[in-house]
């Protein structure tokens, strides 16, 4: 099934739903859209479904993203994370949340949010925390700027974002290192479900095809890259590991938060660094003990923190298979302008 290049029956059934208030019904209408779709067996437990825009992961996580387009009203002061899984999420939430309330608490504050909560306590997603099990919560109440995370590639995001004028923050990760990052947090949930894990060759080979979580790699990283003036701040994961500080001052101006001088001298960007670094994070009692709630299912949220070593696919992948989507990364992003490829 290719993309069409008209209104498919599936966008047009979202636009007939999208002035509909959140109910049952309307879960179980896109519910009962999802289950029509075609289906595959994936990298994780769950069954992949074939959206116009790729393979989509898990029932229950497509349900969340399409009600969170028909009834997500977005700001233009809203904050938004962007990323495929395995990708930085974890890390960029913490530094976005530190970064823009960090006057009323302090980085190197004991009771600091994200030593309680964690990281998704306090930013979540659409689609796995927010419009779930039928209820929504009454957004509107929260004050400025509202702060949420996705997975879902640009054409899937609430459409309001977008014509909002919300800020998109995006984080790129090497597809070789995302990809076995992917496969180790997989092989967890399969086991747990009784099922036997990919190897990582046959891992690779679903990959390639298209067949990962939020659909293919390339489309979903191409489709961070709208054109100006779309308030998108694009952050490549491996230099973030080089330079942490400067790019939260890149985010901090992004979003309008920027650091003064006085900031600047009690160095709270190296507070902030500190705060949301791996090792101080992995290291707190919500990380060890604690769980996440999501659609499917309490996640420990130690299983978020995974230390995300650059270049480790070259401990896993053999150098065909490396080559192989090195060359279709060239491919996809040829005259992209990405900064993607060392």
């Amino acid at each position: 099934m290719s993309p069409s290049t008209q209104t498919s029956p599936l966008q047009a059934e979202q636009d007939a739903c999208a002035e509909a208030e959140t109910n049952p019904e309307l879960y179980q209408h896109f519910a009962n859209l999802v289950s029509s779709l075609p289906s595959s067996e994936g990298l994780s437990h769950n069954q992949f479904y074939r959206h116009d825009q790729g393979w989509h992961t898990g029932l229950v996580v497509m349900v969340g993203a399409m009600v969170a387009d028909a009834c997500f009203t977005a700001r233009p002061s809203d904050i938004v994370v962007a990323t495929l899984p395995k990708s930085g999420t974890t890390w960029i939430k913490s530094l976005l949340y530190a970064t823009v309330h960090r006057r009323e608490h302090h980085p190197a504050a004991a009771d600091h949010p994200l030593t309680s909560l964690g990281p998704h306590g306090c930013i979540k997603f659409f689609e796995y925390q927010i419009y779930t099990r039928n209820k929504v919560p009454d957004l509107d109440k929260l004050p400025d700027p509202r702060l949420f995370s996705t997975h879902v590639p640009s054409v899937s995001l609430p459409r309001t974002i977008a014509t909002s004028g919300s800020k998109i923050v995006y984080v790129c990760r090497d597809p070789k290192d995302h990809l076995i990052s992917q496969w180790d947090f997989a092989k967890k949930f399969r086991v747990m479900n009784q099922l036997e894990p990919f190897s990582v060759e046959a891992a690779a080979e679903l990959f390639c095809r298209g067949l990962s979580p939020f659909g293919p790699y390339w489309d979903h990283v191409l489709g961070s890259r709208w054109s100006p003036p779309d308030p998108t701040l694009f952050f490549r994961y491996e230099e973030m590991h080089k330079d942490p500080a400067a790019h939260v001052r890149r985010l901090a101006e992004f979003v309008g938060h920027p650091f003064g001088t006085g900031e600047e001298e009690d160095a709270a960007v190296d507070a902030i660094v500190r705060l949301c670094s791996f090792e101080h994070m992995s290291g707190l009692e919500v990380t060890k003990t604690g769980k996440t709630d999501l659609v499917v299912g309490a996640v420990e949220n130690s299983s978020f923190f995974q230390r995300g070593v650059v270049g480790d696919w070259a401990n896993h992948l053999s150098p065909e298979t490396a080559r192989h989507i090195d060359a279709i990364t060239a491919a996809k992003f040829m005259r992209s302008g990405l900064p993607v490829l060392s």
